[in-house]
């Protein structure tokens, strides 16, 4: 039997969203937010376009895509694309986990384009992207939140695309390295690797995507939220801090305490490293785990935020499926129940498992002290198991 770990991580939110705040966060930091005013007030607007030229210069955004602050998190980010642009060519839609696959649903059922083609893989592992046709547009996960596989880089994207590419990164920015020629559409919350607050997407269009609205009008009525152009011209004040709906501003100072955090400790450059560091401390346990491995099949697939991890120990496996969910189960609700790991259990779609946000909020001390907590709870689970 494992004993108990005497020490516990000083911060245990391992959740995959919202995730962690940054190091030494308090509600003092949101002290100058200004609330009771008008987001449309020189001080909110002003706030708003802070935000979204923070967003340029941490994330190394190019200085011709458009950013904006849109409703409804990284799922109103990613709709909005696709009502507001999919239609004048075939759709490529790319899914292997379940964010994906509703994109895939969305395509299908809602928007219901005829010419799509789904090309998808089981859970850990990734579609062809040889196999991809870039005269269509194409959507996909760049970090498949719920799978923790992610594209390996964007070399399998060509330069010279007749299609637009449509990427759902909202657990990929700021822990991972966007190819921005690459990219037409990029999506996030920044309730994800910067820890904010939910509720607000960022949507940001290259200038290929932006002559793409501002040339061609759906066939399908667009809800208030998602139009972007007037009269066939792009509204330009939306990528200004001129928002659809009323965001909180509360919320605003939030991400902007967030993105403060990222410049001062280094940018991009630093905050990939923390996640690269945070991961590796997964990756080093597993490997000397007799029971954890990797949901994600290859290395260069694996993602470093999103970690889900999977029971390997035959004893396990060998249960029925019933089982091995209860026994998954079972590992994060002894690791929450110490106060040692809040919300580690795998995604509802996916397979049984576990799942750890090593985003770069998250340190690795604490990464580190939650694999003790884990041995300890599969121990203390798998001792049950034999009494039963």
């Amino acid at each position: 039997m494992t004993n108990k770990p005497a020490e516990l991580p000083k911060s245990p939110n391992f959740s995959s969203g919202p995730c962690a705040k940054r190091p030494g966060w308090s509600l003092d930091a949101l002290k100058d937010a200004p609330l009771g005013r008008s987001h449309r007030a020189k001080i909110g607007k002003a706030k708003l376009k802070l935000a979204i030229d923070l967003t340029r210069e941490v994330l190394q955004v190019p200085a011709d895509y458009r950013i904006g602050i849109v409703p409804a998190s990284d799922t109103g980010a990613v709709e909005m694309a696709m009502w507001s642009l999919l239609g004048p060519r075939p759709v490529d839609a790319l899914a292997w986990e379940s964010f994906g696959e509703g994109w895939v649903t969305d395509i299908l059922k809602q928007l219901k384009l005829k010419d799509a083609r789904v090309l998808k893989a089981p859970y850990g592992e990734i579609p062809d992207l040889g196999a991809v046709n870039f005269d269509h547009d194409v959507i996909f996960t760049w970090n498949g939140t719920t799978s923790g596989v992610r594209v390996p880089n964007g070399d399998w994207i060509p330069a010279d695309r007749a299609g637009l590419t449509i990427a759902d990164a909202t657990s990929a920015a700021f822990a991972q390295s966007l190819d921005w020629p690459k990219l037409d559409v990029v999506t996030f919350s920044w309730q994800k690797a910067l820890g904010g607050e939910g509720a607000h997407g960022v949507l940001i269009l290259s200038p290929r995507a932006v002559e793409r609205l501002e040339s061609y009008s759906p066939a399908w009525p667009l809800p208030k939220i998602f139009r972007m152009t007037k009269s066939g011209k792009l509204i330009e004040g939306l990528f200004e801090g001129e928002t659809i709906n009323t965001p909180s501003m509360l919320c605003v100072e939030d991400y902007l305490d967030a993105l403060n955090w990222g410049k001062s400790i280094g940018g991009l450059d630093a905050l990939i490293a923390r996640a690269n560091a945070n991961a590796k401390v997964l990756a080093d346990w597993v490997a000397k785990s007799s029971w954890a491995g990797f949901l994600a099949k290859a290395e260069p697939i694996r993602s470093n935020t999103s970690v889900c991890l999977k029971v390997v120990d035959p004893a396990v496996t060998a249960l029925p499926a019933e089982a091995q969910a209860a026994f998954a189960k079972k590992l994060a609700a002894l690791v929450e129940k110490e106060k040692a790991g809040y919300d580690i259990g795998a995604y509802r779609d996916a397979p049984p498992g576990l799942r750890v946000w090593c985003g770069a909020t998250v340190e690795a001390s604490d990464v580190a002290l939650l694999t003790q907590w884990l041995d300890w709870a599969y121990a203390t689970a798998k001792a049950d198991l034999a009494a039963a």
